[in-house]
């Protein structure tokens, strides 16, 4: 009788080897995913340019694409520099902040993602992802201060702001600490290590935006003539541009978030489109039934309404659950954008009513609509007989992210308006701040006013 236990030296290289050709095709696979959705969500950016530019007047138009650009930039280099350290590194085993053991991320170049678990991408792919990330969030709340905000000082914001703001939440939010399995968990964020699911970015990167807009739309006070003058957008073509854009990209956005080309990927990317198409129909029917017409703004506005909401739930709700967040996304949001004025700040593109009313609209809906039966490594929510548990969980993530962003924004954006100052004078906001702030124009008006080519 054959003995079983033996296992010959040929069968036992064949395992190892078809393993390791399993392993390679999955870092090829999941990496290409991510590179690819690495370069939608950088996409985002330039989208977001488009969408608050087209809303802007005329004047603004440039300066308003210019505060996203420059973001770009500005976030780019701290990332390498220290920005990923702070945010994933768990050396310094603190749930408040990373260490700088990755700084110039020299170090993990051909390592593989090991952020609470082994992941089949590279780390440096891991970071170029999320670099898109702590791109987009400072980006988004430049929409609330625009046609006032000198541009150097934006600048200066953007490099303190997105290093005690946003690289210390991402590591509450998105770090997950050293291996699963290992001797001791190390380095777990704060909210990560409470149970609180976001799988995209719902606090990190929306709540988060939104509370920052609120305190500095407070800090440079109302724009001239704020509710006297009109202040529509000046191109509603670049606005659909933008939304289109978005929308695009937002797929790199919550399926990448999936680290892999997978099922929770296809359910993030599924959920995605057709909760931001029930933002749509939702804002654009409020408007009709509240105004009597639905609009082209409101339409690209309850889009990106609804892909604000579905960002941290994607990966743990079932689809049906995705139309219904996007529906009160679109209808709730519809009704926020008007609390600017019974509040009485000048919220210029609506960061506060989209972004941090959408984002928590989508962290707490997890507490009613998250089911393990989509995603094991999600929880079950109020409908799914997981009790108030999961609501509570969320609501502190709410809490904590937006509190300590708006705090936190206020005092910098103070310090910055009493030092060097934030807002322009009066006569360069008069003339616009394209002008004044970069020494040019969207539009040659003159030579068309003149009939001129």
């Amino acid at each position: 009788m054959e003995d079983e236990s033996f296992v010959p030296e040929s069968r036992a290289m064949d395992q190892t080897e078809l393993i390791k050709n399993v392993n390679d095709a999955l870092i090829a696979g999941n990496t290409a995913w991510v590179l690819a959705s690495s370069a939608l969500v950088l996409l985002m950016t330039p989208g977001l340019a488009f969408f608050y530019g087209g809303m802007v007047r005329a004047k603004s138009a440039l300066n308003m694409m210019m505060m996203s650009m420059i973001t770009i930039g500005i976030v780019s280099v701290l990332w390498v520099i220290y920005g990923f350290s702070l945010a994933f590194g768990y050396d310094a085993n603190s749930p408040w902040y990373g260490s700088f053991s990755l700084s110039g991320l020299g170090g993990v170049v051909n390592e593989l993602t090991n952020n609470g678990g082994t992941y089949y991408v590279p780390v440096l792919a891991f970071a170029a992802f999320q670099l898109m990330f702590a791109i987009i969030t400072p980006a988004l709340i430049s929409g609330a201060i625009a046609d006032r905000a000198k541009f150097v000082s934006w600048g200066i914001f953007v490099a303190i702001w997105v290093t005690i703001v946003y690289f210390p939440v991402a590591h509450w939010v998105f770090a997950f600490g050293n291996k699963v399995g290992d001797a001791a968990s190390v380095g777990v964020g704060y909210l990560a290590g409470k149970g609180v699911l976001d799988f995209a970015g719902g606090t990190a990167v929306h709540i988060n935006a939104g509370a920052a807009g609120l305190a500095l739309a407070i800090v440079l006070g109302k724009r001239i003539g704020w509710q006297r003058s009109p202040m529509r957008p000046h191109s509603l073509p670049l606005v659909l541009l933008g939304a289109g854009l978005l929308w695009f990209g937002w797929f790199g956005f919550n399926a990448g978030s999936a680290l892999g080309s997978n099922s929770t990927a296809a359910l993030a990317l599924i959920n995605t489109q057709v909760a931001t198409a029930a933002a749509l129909i939702g804002w654009v029917t409020t408007e009709k039934l509240r105004d009597g017409h639905p609009t082209t703004l409101g339409a690209a506005s309850g889009a990106v309404a609804g892909l604000v909401a579905i960002t941290p739930a994607c990966a743990f709700v079932a689809p049906w659950a995705a139309v219904v967040i996007g529906l009160l996304a679109g209808i709730i949001c519809a009704l926020a954008v008007g609390l600017k004025y019974k509040l009485g700040f000048d919220d210029a593109l609506d960061v506060v009513g989209v972004h941090l009313v959408g984002g928590i609209v989508g962290c707490l809906s997890i507490g009613f609509f998250g089911t393990t039966a989509v995603n094991s490594l999600g929880a079950n929510g109020f409908l799914y007989g997981g009790g108030w548990a999961l609501l509570g969980k969320q609501a502190l993530g709410v809490a904590l992210v937006a509190g300590y962003s708006f705090i936190v924004t206020l005092i910098l954006g103070y310090l910055i308006e009493k030092t060097i100052g934030f807002r322009v004078k009066t006569e360069a906001e008069q003339v616009g701040v394209d002008v004044s702030e970069h020494a040019e124009s969207a539009y040659e008006l003159g030579g068309m006013l003149k009939g001129g080519r």
